[in-house]
């Protein structure tokens, strides 16, 4: 399938999960989880976006868009220092 119908399809069903809300706690989780999964691919493409001119380039997969997603901020920090130090 093309990534642009991978995305409307998970963001259709974002607007569907915020406006109408869960019934039941662990779909609401789920729902939860899988916005925190999204904002954290799209903090990862804007770091590796403004971190092109200093070299810095994370790769966006399950894992990384995890750590960047519920850890926020410093999570994507720990993310770069290890990509720059450890790796």
């Amino acid at each position: 399938m093309e990534p642009i119908i991978i995305i409307s399809v998970l963001g259709g069903l974002i607007v569907i999960l915020l406006f109408s809300g869960a019934p039941f706690k662990p779909a609401r989780f789920i729902g939860q989880a899988a916005i925190k999964l999204v904002i954290g691919a799209l903090f990862l493409f804007f770091l590796n976006v403004a971190g092109n001119r200093f070299g810095i380039h994370v790769p966006i997969n399950f894992a990384t868009s995890t750590v960047s997603g519920f850890l926020g901020i410093p999570g994507m920090v720990a993310l770069v220092a290890i990509q720059k130090w450890v790796i």
